[in-house]
């Protein structure tokens, strides 16, 4: 099993999505919240962030008038604006605050953290962008359900896209308002309803054009902000590597092992479940997935994918330095520590490490604009859940299932608008509720719900000329089930949560047990299945095929 202390037994709630500040969300950092003083330059950020992209809504709301408009900004986004969206959608307040700390408490065994988030970008660049883009028109179940039964395939990927937005918001959620009560002085609650109503605002005025300007202008932050921090603290060591880590082994408690593998992942079983999870669960993302149908063709999302992976991997490298660079000008000043003393606790908690490291190079100003950064982030990839979870209930379910395709665009969007709110809601309601809470398992929930549930019905509804409904059904709910089961089962509900003295399930992360058993659902019972509806089916698969490759038969999104 996973080593673990009082330091890094929060963090490593964050290997499975890089939620936003989700460390700051548990328990063992919640007594020294009250610390930290009001961030007056923060705040001031904060409103000018705030009133900057309620601009770009105002200015969205005039744009989004139909369907496409609303779900994939009319398919008019360009592939390197595309690439800053993703990276502001993957890019989170947990990869600053939670990944600098792991690195500052654990070292390399981070940055291998840090390569395993990194690889699943060559899986969707390589198998899936292309397709995604000639296939799909609003949301990947576009994709699955292309030749199979509307009503059922779509009613399964709808709802294991819930699953995945909903506890993906309560992490979030949970993960704000403790992140904004730590560096703004505002009430938990209150930062919730705050980010709630922006969130709604956004999505429900703005639609993808606001969410995407926002996931830009949010990354865009993001850069300058960790790469400011990143110069101004290499440069007191002369921008030379070698020194920053000659000098971290002699200072830091491990020693010469700060640069050695192994102190987080000692379990081969674990370490081989998370990095399937982390490789495959990101391919199965909705709102990772929803970004390729806003480009305008599958050229542009090719490219989306390259761009967003260059400036993730520069940003992966930049936090590796701080991480490094925070050992010496954080670890060894007192200032940072409660009670002056360097071998307490860091004033605010161990997830503070980047925030003090940007106070120590560049003083309240630099730590102020990376406070709202934070803040940002948080709002930007919220906005992305919310249209993600708005557009599997309007799309999939009202005007698909329901409707059978014969609802109007005006109705569609309506809904779409009704389900923001209320998603909105009930975001800030779970939020409240689960204040206390550690919510480490809903990380791996959603995570283990996109890896297992919705990647291998996608995959093979793309590769497959062999796929059926029933096999994709009995895949996806097989994969759905087992995952939260598996989840349920561990030792972050089981114990840790319902207070059972030792788990059923002996690992955290389902993806190596529940995904296989997802794949051979989906062949067993396609392979059983001899209907006439199975074998319109298999014959559909050609015409797909050739859409899939050249884009001929798929309409310009614009055009929709």
């Amino acid at each position: 099993m996973i080593r673990t202390n009082a330091f890094t037994r929060p963090l490593l709630a964050l290997h499975a999505l890089l939620l936003p500040a989700l460390a700051l969300a548990q328990k063992p950092d919640l007594g020294s919240v009250e610390k930290q003083p009001l961030n007056l330059h923060a705040i001031g950020m904060f409103f000018v962030f705030v009133l900057m992209t309620l601009a770009i809504t105002y200015w969205a709301a005039s744009r989004t008038k139909s369907a496409s408009d609303f779900y994939t900004a009319g398919g008019g986004i360009t592939g390197g604006q595309n690439g800053l969206a993703i990276a502001g959608d993957f890019m989170s307040a947990a990869t600053l605050l939670g990944m600098t700390a792991m690195l500052y408490a654990q070292g390399v065994d981070a940055y291998i953290y840090l390569v395993a988030f990194f690889v699943g970008w060559p899986i969707i660049l390589f198998l899936m962008a292309e397709r995604l883009r000639n296939l799909g028109k609003f949301t990947f179940a576009d994709i699955t359900a292309y030749r199979l039964n509307q009503g059922k395939v779509r009613t399964m990927a709808a709802i294991s896209s819930l699953v995945v937005v909903c506890f993906y918001l309560v992490a979030q959620m949970v993960g704000a308002g403790q992140l904004i009560k730590l560096l703004f002085g505002l009430e938990y609650n209150i930062a919730l309803v705050v980010v709630g109503v922006l969130m709604m605002v956004y999505v429900t005025f703005g639609g993808m054009v606001a969410t995407t300007w926002v996931q830009i202008i949010k990354a865009c932050m993001l850069l300058i902000g960790g790469t400011a921090v990143m110069v101004l603290s290499f440069k007191e060591f002369g921008f030379s590597f070698q020194e920053v880590t000659n000098r971290a082994m002699e200072l830091h408690k491990l020693g010469s092992q700060l640069l050695a593998p192994g102190s987080l992942l000692a379990d081969p079983v674990t370490a081989i479940s998370m990095g399937l999870g982390l490789m495959f669960g990101i391919a199965g993302l909705p709102h990772i997935l929803m970004r390729f149908f806003t480009v305008t063709n599958a050229k542009e999302a090719r490219k989306s994918v390259f761009y967003a992976s260059s400036i993730i991997a520069y940003f992966f490298n930049v936090i590796a330095i701080m991480g490094f660079c925070s050992i010496i000008l954080v670890g060894t000043n007192p200032a940072y520590f409660e009670g002056g003393d360097i071998t307490g606790k860091l004033i605010g908690g161990g997830n503070m490490v980047a925030m003090h490291l940007a106070h120590a190079v560049g003083g309240n100003l630099l730590l102020g604009f990376l406070s709202a950064v934070a803040f940002a982030t948080i709002l930007a990839v919220v906005a992305g859940l919310a249209l993600a979870g708005a557009s599997a209930i309007s799309h999939d379910l009202y005007a698909r299932v329901i409707m059978k395709g014969k609802a109007s665009e005006e109705k569609e969007i309506k809904v779409s608008k009704i389900a923001t709110i209320g998603l909105g809601i009930v975001a800030v309601l779970l939020g409240m509720a689960f204040e206390k809470m550690n919510v480490a398992f809903m990380v791996a929930l959603a995570f283990g719900v996109a890896a297992c549930a919705n990647f291998p019905v996608l995959l093979m509804s793309m590769y497959w000329k062999g796929l059926t409904t029933r096999g994709a059904l009995a895949g996806g709910y097989v994969g759905l089930f087992s995952s939260v089961l598996f989840v349920f089962f561990s030792k972050s509900v089981w114990v840790d949560v319902l207070g059972n003295a030792s788990p059923l399930f002996p690992y955290t992360q389902p993806a190596l047990f529940s995904m296989p058993l997802a794949f051979l659902a989906i062949v067993v019972f396609s392979k059983l299945d001899n209907s006439k509806e199975a074998q319109a089916e298999r014959a559909a698969f050609d015409d797909q095929y050739v859409r899939a490759q050249t884009g001929v038969g798929a309409a310009s999104a614009a055009a929709h």
